[in-house]
């Protein structure tokens, strides 16, 4: 008589890094043979990998660690992440039925063979609070995956940065990059699952290697991904203004596989807050920066991140930030609210901001947003872009939707048979969702 599978779920929260340690962890758990079932099915192991970068992040992940506990009584229960890094007691809490394993974001590599301990009590934590000494970056593959038309690949973990209102090097530890060749693995088995586009991402991606004996760039990574896999699109997550250099931009303009799109932290446009924040350039680089790649790179699209609110952000100073990206050739942003991070130095400072200034100054710069993005994607209207079909509208019969090299939304009527495969599409209208209705050509 065959024994049952054993069911194993897992609850991811919080950044693209997260998600690609989890989808290891799926790779991991299907090795063993075991039945991968959705957070919200019974299971025998039940995953939680948690964030912190907010404090309602945390409080997010609180919620998760209960609601999995209460839904999977008799499941180990494994908590991971930056929350149970940084709280390790009150995760522990949050599973007040059961003894949870606390696994370390530095030993994810560990946490399918400790998942797989027979001992009543639930598997031993693997928990050290000085994470801050590692100088390894955990060794998670991925060798097999479902489920996502863009994986992402982790090449670099950890921050050596510290702004002010930021838990994640406390959570992360230092940088730390993946060597070459790993990485370059992990593009083969991708390439080999079929896919044709990765993103590649880390905690502090553009510190790519500086931490390695034989010292490498995320441009040199890039480039000898691009060369290896010219089927297979590149798109870049986050990198830091000073880290865009015109040797980078070159690169991008002259690969065609590496794609024209940037995402760059700005969190705020006055130069007293980007000090009290311990950002390392100021609000004219920020500018110089942003023309320079829109001068390289004339239809990428460029993304920014705004943190709204931070301690001693006054009228001026919020219009500073509204008025330099109002004024440059930005295609997006996310908006943030500030919000205390207990731990963080920022969550001390005076000048704390009330909520409803926040609400107000949050929502202008969304409405900013919407106009950035009407304005680029119109821009595109008319021409052709290779766009990467990833899977059917909800309610949509025939209606494929993907994004297009510089992130355009798109979304074309076409047969499924084309879900997954890159197409030259014919950008015509834009819609009220924000998004753009082509047609194959």
């Amino acid at each position: 008589m065959n024994k049952k599978k054993k069911r194993v779920a897992i609850a991811t929260l919080g950044c693209k890094v997260n998600q690609y340690e989890s989808a290891s962890f799926l790779s991991g758990f299907t090795e063993q043979g075991m039945e991968i079932v959705g957070p919200g099915e019974p299971a025998d192991i039940f995953v939680i990998n948690t964030c912190a970068v907010t404090a309602r992040a945390a409080a997010l992940s609180r919620q998760t660690i209960r609601r999995a506990q209460r839904a999977n009584p008799d499941a180990k229960i494994m908590i991971t992440g930056c929350y149970a890094q940084t709280d390790p007691d009150g995760a522990r809490k949050a599973a007040s039925g059961c003894s949870p394993c606390i696994v370390d974001n530095h030993r994810k590599h560990l946490l399918v063979a400790a998942s797989l301990c027979e001992s009543k009590e639930g598997a031993p934590s693997i928990h050290d609070p000085h994470i801050h000494r590692e100088k390894k970056i955990s060794p998670l593959r991925i060798k097999s995956l479902s489920g996502r038309t863009r994986p992402f690949l982790k090449i670099q973990d950890g921050c050596n940065n510290f702004c002010t209102y930021c838990i994640v090097p406390h959570a992360r530890g230092r940088s730390r990059s993946l060597e070459p060749e790993a990485v370059l693995e992990q593009a083969r088995v991708f390439a080999g699952a079929g896919y044709r586009e990765i993103v590649v991402t880390g905690i502090h991606v553009g510190a790519y290697g500086h931490d390695l004996p034989e010292k490498i760039s995320l441009r040199d990574i890039l480039r000898q991904l691009a060369m290896e896999n010219p089927e297979i699109r590149l798109r870049i997550s986050s990198l830091e203004p000073s880290e865009i250099s015109q040797e980078l931009l070159h690169l991008m303009a002259k690969i065609p596989n590496i794609m024209p799109h940037l995402h760059i932290p700005l969190q705020s446009g006055d130069n007293s807050i980007l000090r009290a924040m311990h950002r390392h350039y100021t609000a004219e680089d920020f500018r110089n920066i942003v023309l320079s790649i829109r001068k390289n790179l004339p239809e990428a699209a460029l993304g920014a991140d705004v943190l709204v609110g931070f301690p001693g952000e006054d009228d001026l100073a919020f219009a500073a930030t509204h008025d330099l990206l109002a004024g440059l050739p930005i295609t997006y942003l996310h908006v943030f609210p500030y919000s205390k991070r207990p731990g963080t130095p920022a969550a001390e400072l005076d000048g704390q901001i009330a909520r409803q200034v926040k609400e107000q100054r949050v929502a202008r710069l969304r409405a900013l947003d919407r106009e950035k993005r009407i304005a680029f994607y119109q821009s595109q209207l008319g021409s052709i872009r290779p766009v990467l079909l990833e899977g059917r509208q909800r309610g949509g019969k025939k209606i494929l939707q993907g994004f297009s090299d510089n992130y355009v939304p798109v979304k074309v009527e076409a047969p499924a048979t084309l879900a997954g495969k890159i197409v030259p599409v014919l950008l015509h209208t834009l819609q009220d969702d924000l998004s753009v209705a082509g047609s194959v050509v």
